[in-house]
């Protein structure tokens, strides 16, 4: 019966195991899968240990993936999980980690959505329609968003049209060399593209260029 030979830290992976069986690598696991199935240098493996090995790797694996991912930038649960099948991990193993993630507050839908607003109306002036429309192409369910938007809109104290008034002021002093009907059709579209309402969008270039 195949034995395991060793069970030493992974020099590839910081927190790894890896896990000999007759002095060949047989899987890589965390110091918990270690202890869960009771393994140690000189036991016996079995086919069902085997097995086990093999599922304990492979969703390590994925579960590692996704903090890497995490790590690289901030992202919502199931845009994580999207990624992750996308680069071939398996859908099962990719649920596991997405839900152990959350458990330990790594993932968390409404924290990353109020980021996300907060981060996205400060540097581009993105309206709330538009912000709504970004977070549900991260995977962010509508109610989760709504709350979060609300909730920053409402801590920041944030003024819609004075926002729209800065943004109309900033793009026209950058087209300050164009001719005024130019300096309109650029403002304006620059503003429709941020999500706001066409008619708000209108008043706020009309009051921008008599300012100006």
């Amino acid at each position: 019966m195949p034995t395991i030979t060793a069970v030493v830290p992974s020099a590839k992976r910081e927190g790894r195991f890896d896990v000999a069986i007759d002095a060949t690598t047989a899987g890589t696991i965390s110091v918990d899968v270690i202890e869960r199935l009771r393994l140690h240098v000189g036991a016996d493996v079995d086919e069902r240990m085997l097995e086990a090995l093999s599922q304990e790797t492979r969703a390590l694996h994925t579960y590692d993936r996704a903090l890497a991912m995490l790590a690289s930038r901030a992202r919502a649960s199931r845009e994580l999980a999207r990624l992750l099948v996308r680069k071939g991990e398996p859908e099962p193993f990719v649920r596991a980690a997405i839900e152990r993630l959350t458990g330990i507050g790594y993932l968390d839908d409404a924290a990353f959505a109020r980021q996300f607003a907060r981060s996205k109306l400060a540097v581009g002036g993105l309206s709330r329609r538009r912000l709504q429309s970004e977070l549900a192409r991260r995977g962010i369910a509508r109610e989760v968003a709504a709350a979060a938007i609300a909730e920053m809109l409402q801590e920041e104290h944030v003024d819609e049209a004075g926002i729209l008034d800065q943004l109309a002021a900033r793009k026209l002093h950058a087209l300050r060399d164009e001719p005024p009907d130019v300096q309109r059709r650029r403002v304006f579209a620059f503003l429709a593209r941020r999500g706001y309402d066409l008619d708000d969008v209108r008043a706020a270039v009309d009051r921008a260029l008599r300012r100006a």
